[in-house]
């Protein structure tokens, strides 16, 4: 007899009526050495499950592999759920949203343009079943008939948002029976309008996401879902963050009043997020609702853990309301310690041109990055021109830095929707742009779009051909054996123009979390200790990248920048606390 299921009008965990409360943390959005210290900071907030989705570009970079590198060991993170006494739902999409690149759709798939995305489309759940596969050889041993700790899985994602078929949803379905998954199988979908019934089927348990109106968004998801329990799968406690907008918060009074209507309701719910952690590397998405938005990479989110770990005002409100309907632990989460405050040079720097990053091959017409696989990060295209002009393009994604022989000329926005920009008057050179790809759309219609240079190129209206162009390789062996040149040593203070690279070194006693002032650079990456903390722009709103203690050595670290824009002053600054900037008002 199964031990987890959906009775008459709950869940039921051994015949017993079972209210799940449960929390978002995303393994692959925090520090693999962090995960224990989250997980039981969420048990002693008083939850009992753990949700996570899996994200299948970072699994699956390419056709055929899936990795299960440190910071991809799904296993281990469901296995610390179970040391833990808690329950875990996993949600593997395959499209998870999650303000992730992409959706989480990986690369490869996304330049095969014959491929009908989220859809019925033979090839493409050809390439899903390889990776649900994947997914489920490490999930159904961990189902809890067999000892462990997954209680529910998730077909697809807020599905009734982008489409309404229900032969898709059948072979998920199938597909993830097939792979031995037993527990019971959710949809998710916001009450508003038709979502509810266009993306789930009658077989599937159907949940909600929403944050307020509680009674009224309820009652929609009654109307769609008669028998069983009530969940809100994606309870929105808090916002995420996009570059150029104010920081997103929730009046921690407003969400423990709406969590507490959740739960006097009979209620279960899975607290979204409850850490939401960062995203590192080049792995933020990007919203497009007319206007392009891409995402910080804290996805902090407002969440009652914050992003290094503290619990919030938040963290006790919720504490405090789960407490009036669940046990809650008695115990507390410990006291963090101090965050050391310090600043240390940058002194060495090197030209971007002067590392050899460029992977470009040869193209007669312009082309898009899927040409050269939809690298993230950025890329790079050059041709030869016979003199100056208004250059223009039919699309930038996302900021084309122009550079005529090695000058900066100006720059293209897709944000503030420019195609064009004037050339100064000369006898010709090289052009060259570096194009920051600055998040794949992870909502809507345009899910999936090319990065790079769109359509068509002309100079005066007339076609610029001969191309070369490709991804910009960002090796840090190459970066660091020019930054060790003699000529790379620059005076302490000194400014930076980029596109650079800068580094240093900096000494501390013992690891610890550390908060990266940004707010004076530019625009780029930064790495410590080769780790990829992710862009910093100073656009903000965050004024901080939070580095985790287990990337910090004891003794000396390095640290890189590429500034895409200049340093004023080639300093990194660490301070006490982190800054996401202004709230919103």
């Amino acid at each position: 007899m199964p031990r987890f299921t959906i009775g008459a009008a709950d869940f039921l965990l051994d015949g017993e009526p079972f209210r799940v409360l449960a929390g978002a943390l995303h393994y692959f959005r925090v520090h693999p050495e962090l995960w224990a210290d989250r997980i039981r900071k969420a048990k002693l907030m008083g939850l009992n499950t753990i949700e996570t989705y899996v994200p299948w570009n970072e699994h699956a970079p390419s056709r055929g592999e899936f990795l299960t590198t440190p910071q991809l060991d799904l296993a281990r993170f469901l296995d610390l759920v179970e040391a833990e006494g808690m329950h875990a739902i996993v949600r593997p999409g395959p499209y998870i949203c999650a303000e992730w690149t992409d959706g989480g759709l990986p690369a490869w798939l996304l330049t095969d343009q014959s491929l009908k995305l989220r859809s019925s489309d033979p090839a493409y759940l050809a390439a899903v079943e390889e990776y649900l596969e994947s997914v489920y050889a490490i999930v159904a041993p961990r189902q809890i008939d067999l000892g462990g700790p997954v209680i529910l899985v998730q077909i697809e994602n807020e599905y009734g948002a982008y489409g309404s078929d229900a032969d898709y949803l059948r072979t998920l379905v199938a597909l993830t029976h097939r792979a031995g998954i037993t527990v019971p199988l959710t949809s998710v979908d916001q009450p508003l309008g038709t979502m509810l019934r266009d993306g789930s089927l009658d077989e599937l348990h159907r949940t909600g996401s929403f944050g307020s109106r509680v009674d009224e968004r309820l009652a929609l998801l009654r109307r769609n879902q008669p028998t069983g329990p009530l969940m809100c799968s994606e309870f929105w406690c808090g916002w995420f963050d996009s570059w150029g907008e104010p920081h997103h918060t929730t009046s921690a009074d407003d969400a423990a009043e709406s969590l507490d209507a959740l739960l006097a309701a009979g209620a279960s719910v899975n607290i979204y997020m409850f850490h939401g952690g960062t995203n590192f590397g080049f792995t933020s998405g990007a919203n497009d609702k007319g206007i392009y938005r891409p995402i910080a990479t804290t996805y902090d989110y407002d969440a009652p853990l914050a992003e290094d770990g503290t619990p919030t005002e938040k963290y006790w409100r919720f504490r405090d309301v789960i407490a009036k309907y669940a046990p809650v632990p008695e115990e507390r989460p410990a006291e963090r310690a101090a965050t050391p405050v310090f600043s240390t040079s940058l002194d060495r720097a090197v030209p971007l041109a002067g590392v050899d990053l460029l992977r470009t091959q040869e193209f007669d017409l312009l082309p898009d990055a899927s040409a050269f696989g939809l690298p993230r990060g950025f890329s790079h295209y050059a041709t030869t021109i016979a003199h100056g002009g208004l250059l223009a393009f039919a699309e930038v994604r996302d900021r084309a830095h122009v550079f005529v022989d090695g000058v900066r000329v100006g720059m293209i926005d897709r944000e503030h929707g420019e195609r064009v920009i004037v050339l100064p008057p000369s006898d010709g050179g090289e052009l060259c742009l570096l194009v920051e790809h600055l998040g794949g759309v992870n909502y809507g219609p345009r899910l999936g779009e090319a990065k790079g240079l769109i359509g068509s190129a002309t100079l005066d209206g007339r076609p610029l051909r001969g191309w070369r162009a490709g991804p910009v390789d960002l090796d840090l062996s190459l970066v660091r054996e020019a930054l060790a040149r003699p000529e790379a040593v620059i005076p302490e203070g000194s400014p930076v123009a980029g596109p650079a690279f800068a580094s240093g070194r900096f000494t501390v006693g013992e690891p610890s979390d550390l908060h990266l002032e940004i707010g004076a650079w530019g625009a780029g990456v930064v790495w410590i200790n080769g780790f990829h903390l992710g862009r910093h722009w100073s656009r903000g709103p965050q004024r901080t990248l939070y580095v985790p203690s287990p990337v910090v050595r004891a003794g000396e670290n390095e640290i890189i920048v590429l500034e895409i824009s200049g340093l004023p002053i080639a300093e990194a600054t660490f301070a006490a606390q982190p800054d996401l900037g202004p709230d919103e008002v």
